[in-house]
C-alpha cells in the first residue's frame, strides 16, 4: 500500500461539504428528540426542528461578524500575555 501525499491527505470541499450538512441534520434530529421527549409533543419538536436551524444560521452571522471586531493575532497575543504573567507570579 502506497503512502499518500499531503496533497492526497487533504479533504475535498465535497466531502467538507457533506460531513457539515450530515452534522447538521444530526443536531437538528437530536433538538427535536429533545423537544419530544420533554414534551411528549410531536409537533412542537418538529415546529422547533423547523426553527432551530434558522436561528442558529443568524446567530452564526452574528457571532462572525462581531469576531471581525477583534483584530487578527489580538486573541494570540492577549493569551500569551496571560500566561506569562501567570508564570511571573
Amino acid at each position: 500500500m502506497q503512502a499518500l501525499t499531503p496533497i492526497e491527505q487533504r479533504e475535498s470541499r465535497l466531502r467538507s461539504l457533506l460531513k457539515a450538512i450530515t452534522y447538521r441534520i444530526t443536531g437538528t434530529l437530536t433538538t427535536a428528540a429533545i423537544v419530544w421527549i420533554a414534551t411528549g409533543e410531536l409537533t412542537m419538536a418538529l415546529t422547533v426542528g423547523a426553527i432551530e436551524p434558522l436561528v442558529k444560521v443568524v446567530i452564526y452571522y452574528f457571532h462572525e461578524r462581531a469576531w471581525q471586531l477583534v483584530p487578527r493575532g489580538e486573541v494570540r497575543r492577549r493569551w500569551r500575555r496571560m500566561r506569562r504573567a501567570r508564570r511571573l507570579r
